[in-house]
């Protein structure tokens, strides 16, 4: 546990702020205080939209309302990046180089090279740089890794993965009229949810070989240049690991009609796992009374019965049996909080490293390279 709260800034107070940042620091008061947040219009000098939805957690603290105070103010720790995807690199390196750490959202970047940047900065100032891969800390990511981690011998194994697919599909038909609409740098599907679908599948098989994309505005609405849906392939050679190439697609469509949409599916020469529904937790975050009620309530992060995974397995005598996998593992995107807190006072190994974050980007790049250019790009080794 951290030895003292780490003093806490938050900028930005929108979806990602009010949901995704500020509960949880306010419900770690033993390892964050939520000393202010950044917010330029608030309805009162000291009462603004964070205040407005946690009541009295929000008592003491401060509203600032220019990034140059936050900077200048020497009680400020750790700055959260919670803005417009394009102003992450800007803020991020002020940060850094004023010595505070600093936690930033995904997309942390626009491009690998100022992700690279940044990393070599952050150890120049003996600060800890931190991106906000939460998702891998999902119930049915968790599940999902535990089913890959089987033995051979286990009845329910997939055997050798030969296919992952991993899908964050939706129905929007229209624009949402904000920021994220707009031609900017790191706007669009790609970067939004496929930098979580890619994190994923980098942490549990690595740097591809290949990608091929195929990346499009498919509503025909809006800014053509801002991509909303997308159809990636990471190819993977055979390894001792994954004895059969391995072909992981990564899909999201704003046009799907189903509910619940597909999550995962994912074949093997002995099997066959099948997902559909997300990780809850962003539901109840946008409902919670209190951030307290993601520490004590036993619901918090635990999915129901009805959305866990299924099972079809091939038997030794080539019948297919199916079974429920269960999803035991509740989301916990608080653990990444603690670890970000210990890395900050005690020096512990980053569980989301900056190097790994700054890899989802360039897989990005190359998604669009290959997009562009219609044909499938080698993916440099690292």
């Amino acid at each position: 546990m951290a030895s003292k709260p780490i003093k806490t800034c938050v900028l930005g107070v929108g979806l990602g702020g009010l949901v995704f940042h500020v509960p949880f620091v306010l419900s770690l008061p033993q390892y964050f205080t939520l000393y202010a947040v950044m917010e330029r219009n608030p309805a009162t000098p000291t009462r603004g939209k964070a205040h407005e939805r946690f009541g009295a957690k929000m008592d003491g603290v401060k509203i600032i309302r220019t990034y140059e105070e936050v900077l200048s103010d020497k009680e400020v720790e750790l700055v959260v990046i919670s803005t417009p995807s394009e102003t992450h690199y800007a803020l991020a390196k002020q940060a850094v180089e004023a010595g505070k750490h600093v936690l930033v959202d995904k997309p942390v970047v626009a491009t690998s090279a100022q992700g690279k940047e940044l990393g070599a900065l952050a150890k120049e100032k003996g600060v800890v740089l931190y991106g906000f891969q939460n998702r891998r800390w999902d119930s049915d990511y968790l599940a999902l890794r535990r089913l890959l981690k089987l033995p051979a011998s286990s009845p329910q194994s997939l055997g050798n993965v030969y296919e992952f697919e991993s899908r964050f599909d939706r129905y929007r038909d229209t624009l949402k009229g904000t920021w994220k609409d707009e031609p900017l740098p790191a706007n669009g599907q790609v970067f939004d949810l496929g930098s979580h679908i890619m994190d994923q599948i980098l942490q549990l098989f690595g740097r591809p070989k290949g990608i091929t994309a195929f990346i499009q505005n498919s509503r025909g609405i809006g800014h053509p240049d801002v991509d909303d849906s997308f159809t990636i392939l990471f190819h993977y050679p055979p390894t001792s690991a994954f004895p059969h190439a391995l072909t992981a697609i990564l899909r999201a469509h704003i046009l799907s009609v189903k509910s619940p949409q597909v999550r995962y599916v994912v074949r093997g020469t002995k099997g066959t796992f099948s997902k559909f529904g997300v990780d809850i937790q962003e539901d109840q975050l946008k409902v919670i009374a209190s951030p307290d009620e993601i520490i004590s309530d036993p619901n918090y992060g635990k999915e129901p019965e009805d959305i866990w995974g299924s099972l079809e397995n091939l038997t030794a005598n080539g019948e297919v049996v199916k079974s429920q996998w269960p999803t035991e593992e509740k989301g916990c995107y608080v653990e990444l909080f603690k670890n970000l807190a210990e890395a900050i006072r005690n020096g512990a190994e980053l569980a989301v490293k900056w190097e790994e974050a700054t890899a989802v980007i360039e897989m990005i790049e190359l998604a669009y390279k290959s997009s562009k250019e219609m044909r499938t790009v080698e993916v440099p080794q690292a």
